[in-house]
């Protein structure tokens, strides 16, 4: 099978079953995506992706056994393994930030609607993070917020990115596609793929995620703005 018609192999780690089956249901359903793997907790899944390839990972926070972020952090320590979606709910904002922070890929409401989980996952797969819709953004925004100052990244790490970098990251930040973002900028987007592509390798920042919340940490952007 040509590599480009293979499909995205998704591995669910919930301590629910029925989730887990409702999960698997409707991944399967789709031709570009299978459900390759299921783990009840976090210990389970480290040892079931250590011998199963999987390409993204749906990973619930509040587990028995080992947390979803402890394995998280653990995961996205190689390096080189799959990419991480957390599955939560708004109450647990200090738990999602966390999380991105450790090399989460994006997160989603555990209800979010079939379509919107499915987008999710082709779009951490193509190397984005979960940041478009606006309820992620109002998230994203609260986050910044109650993140303790201890804990916020210093300004000067901004000073690689040229101006029009800027100008795109806030853009990012404010939830912008990339079409969205060459519309706004008057530019192709080629072009604005390939700024995305400069802020990522400056700020060291896993995905566009990560790029974002670094853009409230420094001050960039402030909620509301």
């Amino acid at each position: 099978m040509p590599a480009e018609d293979t499909p995205i192999r998704v591995a669910l780690v919930d301590d629910q079953q029925l989730v887990r089956a409702g999960f698997t249901l409707v991944i399967n359903s789709q031709p570009d995506m299978e459900v390759v793997a299921e783990a009840s907790d976090g210990a389970q899944a480290l040892r079931m992706l250590s011998a199963y390839d999987a390409d993204v990972v749906l990973m619930d926070v509040r587990m028995a056994g080992m947390d979803g972020l402890t394995a998280t952090e653990q995961l996205t320590a190689q390096g080189s393994g799959p990419k991480v979606v957390i599955l939560t709910t708004f109450d647990l904002d200090e738990y999602v930030m966390r999380a991105i922070k450790v090399g989460a890929s994006g997160f989603l409401l555990k209800d979010v609607p079939p379509e919107d989980m499915l987008q999710a996952i082709r779009t951490v797969h193509a190397g984005d993070g979960v940041i478009a819709p606006s309820s992620t953004k109002r998230l994203i925004e609260h986050l910044a917020q109650v993140l303790p100052d201890e804990q916020k990244a210093p300004p000067a790490i901004l000073d690689a990115l040229t101006e029009r970098e800027r100008e795109v990251l806030v853009l990012m930040a404010r939830g912008r596609s990339n079409t969205e973002i060459a519309a706004d900028l008057f530019v192709a987007e080629a072009t604005v793929k390939t700024h995305v592509g400069r802020v990522l390798s400056k700020l060291g920042a896993r995905d566009r995620v990560q790029a974002v919340v670094l853009a409230y940490e420094t001050g960039l952007i402030t909620p509301g703005s």
